[in-house]
C-alpha cells in the first residue's frame, strides 16, 4: 500500500548541506511504500502551514528536515491528527531527534521511518504554547538567547555562548507549585522536559519518556561555580540526576512563578511572563520511533551516541566530497566536449 509523505526542508537550518536530499529520501523510502513530495520553507511559520495542509489532506506522514525550531513548528501543526512525524536532524542541537533515534545519522533516521513504527506520544505546553523536547528558564535560556544572536551555528558556537553566559549569570528565585506542593527555590536552571536532552547529547532529564503522560522538571540549585561546573560535566555523562545540586520531579502539570526573564521553548528564546502554566498532553502527537532503541545507560548511551555521530559526519563529509568531485568532473567533461579542438 502506497503512503503519502510530505518532506519539509528548512534550507537554512544547521551546517550540513541538504543538496540532493529529496532524491535521497525518495530512494530510501520508496521501497518501503512511501510516495514522497517535497517542499522548502520560505519564511518563518511556513513549515507549520505546509504541515497543517498535509494533515488536512490526509497525508500519512510529514518528514521535517531541520532543527528543533523547525520540528516544533511542524509538530505543533500535527497535534491531534493522524499524520505521523518523522525527523531528519539537520539542526544545531537536534534534541528530539536524538531522543527518538539516538544520533544525528540521517541514514539511521530514514531507516527508522522506513520501518513505519508509529507511536502516540506526549508533548507539553507552557501558557498554551507547545514544546516537544524541553522548555527552560535560567542559564540555559540565556545561552539560547546568546546563541540565537550569533551569525554561525554548531556545537562550537554553542559552547562559546555557554561560557560567556556562565561567567555573568546569577541564579534566580522561583516558586514552583505542583498539585498541593509548593516550593521556593533559588536555581541556576529550571527545565521542564518532555524528552531527555536539550540536544548535542546534553542529558538534562536522562529518565524522561515521551510516552509516560508526565513531564520531568529538573531543578539545578544555585550551588557555587565549582559544584555547578561538576553538574555541567555530568550533563554530558547522563548522570546529572544524581548530582547533589539536582532536584527532579515528574508532574502532569505545574505553575511556575518568577520575575519576567528569558526562557526558551525547544531552544527558541522567548521572554517569559511572571506566571507560567505548564501541562502535559498525553498521546496526542504521532511520531516515528525506533522499537529496538536500547534503554538509556549513563556513560554508555552518551558515548555510543558520540561514536555514531562521528561515524556519520565522516561518511557524510566523504559523500559530499565525492559528489562535488563528480560535479566538477562532469562540468570539465562538458567543456572539453564543447571545445573547438574536440569538435574538429
Amino acid at each position: 500500500m502506497t503512503r503519502r509523505a510530505l518532506l519539509i526542508i528548512n534550507p537554512i537550518s544547521g551546517t550540513i548541506p541538504k543538496d540532493g536530499l529529496t532524491e535521497r529520501v525518495r530512494q530510501r523510502l520508496a521501497p518501503a511504500g512511501f510516495e514522497i513530495e517535497s517542499e522548502t520553507t520560505r519564511y518563518a511559520g511556513h513549515g507549520g502551514e505546509l504541515a497543517a495542509r498535509a494533515a488536512a489532506e490526509g497525508y500519512d506522514a510529514v518528514i521535517a528536515a531541520g532543527g528543533d525550531g523547525t520540528v516544533n513548528e511542524i509538530a505543533s501543526a500535527l497535534r491531534s491528527s493522524q499524520t505521523a512525524l518523522g525527523i531528519l536532524p539537520y539542526g544545531s542541537g537536534n534534541g528530539l531527534a536524538r531522543h527518538l533515534y539516538g544520533s544525528i545519522d540521517i541514514d539511521n533516521a530514514l531507516g527508522i521511518i522506513a520501518r513505519d513504527h508509529v507511536e502516540a506520544c506526549d508533548y507539553g505546553t507552557v501558557n498554551g504554547t507547545p514544546f516537544f523536547c524541553t522548555f527552560g528558564l535560567g542559564f540555559d535560556a540565556s545561552v539560547s538567547r546568546e546563541f540565537a544572536q550569533l551569525p554561525t551555528r554548531g556545537l562550537g558556537t554553542y559552547i562559546v555562548s555557554a561560557l560567556r553566559e556562565y561567567l555573568k549569570f546569577s541564579p534566580t528565585a522561583y516558586e514552583i507549585r505542583t498539585g498541593e506542593q509548593t516550593m521556593n527555590v533559588k536555581a541556576f536552571i529550571v527545565a521542564v522536559c518532555n524528552a531527555s536532552q536539550y540536544g548535542n547529547n546534553a542529558f538534562i532529564a536522562p529518565k524522561a519518556s515521551i510516552r509516560d503522560g508526565l513531564l520531568d522538571i529538573t531543578i539545578v540549585h544555585a550551588g557555587n561555580p565549582l559544584t555547578r561546573a561538576i553538574a555541567g560535566v555530568e550533563l554530558f555523562t547522563g548522570r546529572i540526576d544524581r548530582n547533589i545540586l539536582i532536584q527532579t520531579m515528574r508532574v502532569r502539570s505545574a505553575v511556575i512563578r518568577h520575575l519576567p526573564a528569558p526562557g526558551h521553548i525547544d531552544g527558541d528564546p522567548r521572554t517569559m511572563p511572571e506566571t507560567l502554566d505548564v501541562m502535559c498532553h498525553p498521546a496526542d502527537i504521532r511520531l516515528f520511533t525506533d522499537p529496538d532503541k536500547p534503554r538509556f545507560k549513563p556513560f554508555i548511551t552518551p558515548m555510543e551516541s558520540l561514536r555514531d555521530d562521528s561515524s556519520y559526519l565522516v561518511r557524510e563529509g566523504t559523500r559530499l566530497a565525492v559528489r562535488n568531485i563528480k560535479g566538477k568532473l562532469s562540468k570539465l567533461l562538458t567543456l572539453v566536449l564543447a571545445s573547438p579542438l574536440f569538435m574538429k
